[in-house]
């Protein structure tokens, strides 16, 4: 009894321990945080990024958290540093990312509620035990690399069986209705920018000038573990045929190309690329997509009359936008799909009015 008794006092007093702890270095501030030397680095970040008005535990939790999953992540951080294994530079846990997308909400209601109703939101059952693409696919640490990026393993750690011959199950259940594409995998908090209330300023700045208030966009590297800059992120040259395609040069959907990418060919459509071609080339992915639900809804308005060149309504032509069984699809359309004798002469909006 007695041996059970001292047993029971020492796991009550460790426990006690972690959130005391939390409480110490939360009295210290950022400087606590930093003295070691694997958060020097992440700390230095936050000090000139767009959240440096926002306190650590803001995002990442303090000794009040409820979940028991977070001090004990961060007493087997202290483990770790103490035995010299913590590496150069601390990383987010999967766990960590989830416990976090609600303090994301807390703050940026708005884009939490168009990213929770758009495909990005998509769960980790729907990605990796769907019958269909797994009958025909074999799964691949490679899926990681835009779905589930900031999963600690691979993918032998995270769906069995690996073969085109199912039943699938997760190995990590409770990872089956976590978003696989979080708030962290498009946006760094740690970004170098204009502190995160002078934002309210970007509503009055169209287009790719918005970078500039919206320093954030990143995308999270998987194998280095760490988020790149929009900024730094490459534009593929992409070809039809062995035409060369005009791009956008707005910065921002370097992001997209990350996971929308073609095949080694660089030819439109090859892979998951969608780049636009025909009448739509040369237009930006967001110029159509909201960045965040993105969907396409009410987006012809933006660059044109409803009523096109030759009177009909842009929205309701036979294209993939209206019917997406159409085989004219939205962003390859050309005017002599649906006109192979010649475009038509430009006709007036009383014109097309009139014949309506």
């Amino acid at each position: 009894m007695k041996a059970a008794a001292a047993a029971l006092v020492t796991g009550l007093a460790v426990l006690l321990m972690i959130p005391a702890a939390s409480f110490l270095y939360e009295a210290g501030g950022p400087d606590a945080c930093a003295r070691c030397h694997e958060m020097g680095a992440p700390v230095g970040e936050w000090r000139h990024s767009t959240h440096r008005g926002v306190p650590c535990s803001a995002c990442h939790g303090d000794a009040l958290t409820a979940d028991p999953r977070f001090h004990l992540a961060n007493a087997r951080r202290v483990v770790q540093h103490w035995r010299g294994q913590a590496g150069e530079r601390a990383q987010i846990a999967t766990a960590e990312i989830r416990a976090m997308l609600p303090r994301c909400r807390k703050c940026h209601q708005q884009e939490f509620a168009s990213w929770s109703s758009g495909p990005h939101a998509i769960t980790y059952r729907s990605i990796f035990l769907d019958d269909k693409h797994n009958a025909s696919r074999h799964l691949m640490d490679d899926c990681l690399r835009c779905h589930g990026m900031h999963f600690e393993g691979g993918i032998r750690d995270l769906v069995e069986p690996l073969s085109t011959k199912g039943p699938w199950r997760l190995r990590r259940a409770e990872l089956l209705e976590e978003p696989a594409i979080p708030c962290m995998a498009c946006h760094s908090i740690h970004r170098r920018g204009a502190l995160h209330e002078e934002r309210r300023l970007e509503a009055k700045i169209a287009g790719p000038r918005q970078e500039k208030f919206r320093p954030s966009l990143a995308f999270f590297d998987r194998r280095s573990m760490t988020p790149v800059e929009a900024a730094l992120l490459p534009l593929p040259a992409m070809r039809e045929g062995a035409r060369p395609v005009k791009m956008s040069p707005d910065p921002r959907q370097a992001l997209c190309y990350q996971c929308h990418a073609p095949l080694s060919t660089r030819q439109i459509f090859s892979g998951d690329d969608r780049t636009p071609a025909g009448v739509h080339e040369g237009i930006s992915c967001l110029g159509c997509h909201d960045k965040h639900r993105q969907t396409t809804r009410a987006s012809c308005s933006n660059c044109h009359p409803r009523l096109s060149n030759c009177g009909l309504d842009v929205e309701k032509m036979d294209t993939t936008f209206a019917n997406k069984n159409s085989k004219h699809n939205i962003h390859t359309v050309k005017c002599a799909d649906c006109h192979p004798k010649g475009v038509p002469a430009r006709r007036t909006r009383l014109e097309a009015a009139a014949d309506n």
